[in-house]
């Protein structure tokens, strides 16, 4: 088989192929045994059809037809192997007519990956938020502690944020019909989450027990999505949380410590740790964003054009603005797959068994799923390939991570590598 490459754009290819006829033999007996199978022909068996009885029946040109649709997608293929493409299209694939005797020639024109060079990963260096947990901070867990077991009073006065309100909540259309969907008889709710629906903290802030407060609320979307309803809402009571005293009697009720000492110890341990994982995150995010912007390629126009438009298959498109941000994000995810996937390829890296089972143990409650529903649900439809794709891309920028150079603010260096150790639990 002889190919040509002819490079149309730094992004899109000609792919010339030429297949000697003796070559295509493989192809050819594949073609008689499937129209062979496909037939009933009186005296024969399905699926024994000698081949002269199929080019008296249906002419040698339907085999050739046949033998070039099977053909032609593994000599595409090869010589995608052989020149060391990468597409990242679907091919527009132009056949020349076939004879007997005669080489068969195609050719195929597809947006590929483009070439660039990959930086120095010891080059690229972020500043990330040192780990610091306070005083405040293990205050603020302490009395959320104190609040799970807070007690409700009663009382007279206007609510205010962190009061828990009862309310009766209805809604109506313009016209006065109810909206069953806006209907919440003797709701719980806490001023200030805003947990409900807009404008309603605004609305009851303030109000005191036995008042009523109306607010207009417009759903975006829904079967009243654009249409101004009335909402109107009855205020019960205002409560407020009552904390128990903060003493060692509390800390042995609301917790496995004896002492207010020990609780706030392991409060300050356990932020520790939530917070060096949340500074390992923003390390990755930032080497990420910076290994982006240090690679210069240009990127296949009809590859975004089709991420965007498959964004707004749902219609949503709120104008020109909205447009632009979209392109831009799916120009820069676009580059950061291709950057990633060269340095897997570069670094020759793998995805194992057990690798892709803890991605889906990780994934599975994300769609609300066990584990081997969510595994089989991916082999259903034919994502198990893009999920081991995924996996490798963490993994690239893993390593990548692993030669960045990382600070935090006060210059002091991040050994990311601490990091797991640290989160590991020690037995005694």
């Amino acid at each position: 088989m002889k190919t040509a490459v002819e490079t149309l754009s730094p992004t899109r290819v000609k792919l010339s192929v030429e297949i000697p006829f003796d070559d295509l033999k493989p192809s050819l007996d594949a073609a008689y045994a499937r129209i062979a199978k496909q037939v009933n022909i009186p005296g024969f068996r399905k699926g024994k059809v000698p081949a002269r009885v199929i080019e008296q029946r249906f002419g040698r040109e339907v085999v050739l037809e046949e033998a070039i649709n099977d053909a032609v997608p593994k000599a595409y293929d090869e010589a995608v192997r052989e020149n060391k493409i990468v597409p990242v299209s679907r091919p527009e694939v132009a056949v020349g007519e076939l004879k007997d005797g005669e080489p068969l020639t195609f050719t195929a024109e597809v947006d590929i990956r483009p070439e660039f060079e990959l930086p120095d990963y010891a080059s690229l260096s972020v500043e990330v938020d040192p780990v610091v947990v306070s005083d405040d901070d293990v205050a603020a867990q302490i009395d959320s502690l104190r609040t799970r077991f807070a007690t409700l009073i009663d009382v007279d006065r206007a609510a205010r944020d962190g009061d828990v309100l009862l309310v009766d909540v209805s809604g109506a259309t313009p016209e006065g019909d109810p909206v069953d969907d806006l209907s919440g008889p003797a709701m719980s709710y806490e001023l200030g989450t805003d947990g409900l629906l807009p404008g309603f903290d605004d609305a009851v802030r303030g109000a005191s027990a036995g008042e009523d407060r109306t607010f207009e609320f417009t759903p975006q979307n829904g079967d009243w999505a654009g249409e101004p309803l009335t909402v109107h809402v009855h205020v019960t009571k205002v409560r407020e949380r009552e904390l128990p005293p903060l003493d060692d009697d509390f800390v042995q009720l609301a917790s496995e410590f004896d002492t207010l000492g020990d609780l706030q110890e392991d409060f300050r341990t356990r932020l520790g740790r939530v917070k060096r994982l949340e500074q390992g995150a923003q390390a990755r995010e930032r080497v990420h964003e910076v290994l982006i912007d240090s690679v210069k390629m240009p990127i296949p126009e009809s590859l975004i054009a089709a991420e965007v438009d498959a964004y707004f298959e749902d219609g949503h498109d709120s104008g020109e603005d909205h447009r632009i941000e979209v392109e831009l994000q799916a120009r820069r995810g676009v580059k950061s797959q291709f950057i990633l996937d060269r340095i897997a390829e570069a670094e020759e890296i793998t995805v194992g068994e057990s690798e892709l089972s803890a991605w889906l143990v990780q994934q599975a409650p994300r769609y609300g799923m066990a584990p081997d529903a969510f595994a089989k649900a991916l082999v259903e439809a034919g994502q198990v390939p893009m999920a081991m794709q995924d996996i490798r891309r963490a993994k690239a920028l893993a390593h990548v991570l692993e030669s960045a150079s990382v600070v935090d603010t006060t210059g002091a260096a991040v050994d990311l590598k601490a990091l797991d150790r640290d989160l590991v639990p020690t037995s005694d």
